[in-house]
This record gives structure tokens, sequence and C-alpha cells, in this order.
């Protein structure tokens, strides 16, 4: 009986072993469904460091249909407890764009805060433009929000 015992905690352990890089390979083509957010740039790293900073694929996060990636694990907690707080407003898209009427993806390394808020734009000099009337660019592109959600 010992024998038979043995065999069966052997092939247990075999079929254990077997499946943990199918698990793993599941996690990661499940993640690949889910779009990147921001380019996999780290949205805290725009408030807490003042520049951005690209995330690290092991510190992950999936919110409103998007995997974002944080520089730390200290980011990556103060986005989930606040992620309205962090994400930049108009998801991957240029907010110059938006308040335009057009969709263009934005290059996080083209940003701007202003009233606590993130916004990221498609060509460097978009933040001094939509600075130059900020209220109505604001307004405009959350008007035009709508174009984000029809994509």
């Amino acid at each position: 009986m010992n024998k038979s015992l043995s065999r069966r905690a052997a092939l247990g352990l075999a079929i254990l072993v077997a499946a943990v890089p199918l698990a793993a390979t599941m996690r990661s083509a499940v993640a690949q469904d889910v779009p990147l957010a921001i380019k996999g740039y780290d949205p805290v790293a725009y408030f807490a460091d003042g520049r951005p900073l690209r995330g690290l694929p092991e510190i992950e996060y999936e919110w409103d249909e998007h995997r974002y990636r944080f520089a730390s694990a200290k980011h990556r907690d103060l986005f989930k407890a606040d992620p309205v707080r962090y994400a930049p407003q108009f998801a991957n898209f240029c907010a110059m764009s938006l308040a335009h009427g057009e969709l263009v993806e934005a290059d996080p390394e083209s940003w701007l805060i202003n009233a606590d808020k993130l916004y990221i734009f498609g060509k460097r000099e978009g933040p001094e433009l939509f600075r130059q009337n900020l209220a109505r660019n604001v307004a405009e592109a959350n008007q035009n929000r709508a174009l984000i959600r029809d994509r």
C-alpha cells in the first residue's frame, strides 16, 4: 500500500508541476486581451515623481477595461485606492485632439496636470496649446468623450 500511495502522490505531483506553466500561460494570454493603458507608463508617477515613468510588467492592475503598469508596488496601491484620481482624463487619447473632435493616440511623454487631473497629448506642443484656453478645451474634450466610448 505504501508503494501505491507514493505512486499516486508522484502522479499528483507530476500533474501539478505540468499545470503550473499552463496556468501562467493562460494568465498571460488573458492579460494580453486587456489593452495596455498609456503605453505601459505609470499614471501615479506623474503625480508622485513629477515625470513620466515606465511601469513594470510584473506590477500591473486592471481597471476600466485597461491594464495599468506601475514603477512600484506603492504606486499600484495608490492607484488601486483611487484610480479616478490618477488615470488620464481621456484614456489613451490626446486631450487637445479630443477637444477638436478627433481621436489621436497620446504620447505619455507629453502631459499636463491641472486641477489634480492628468491629461496626455499626441504632440509635444499639446500641453501648451491646451493651456492657452484651458477651460474651453477641457469642456470641449469632455463633450466629445463619447467618441472614446464609440471606438
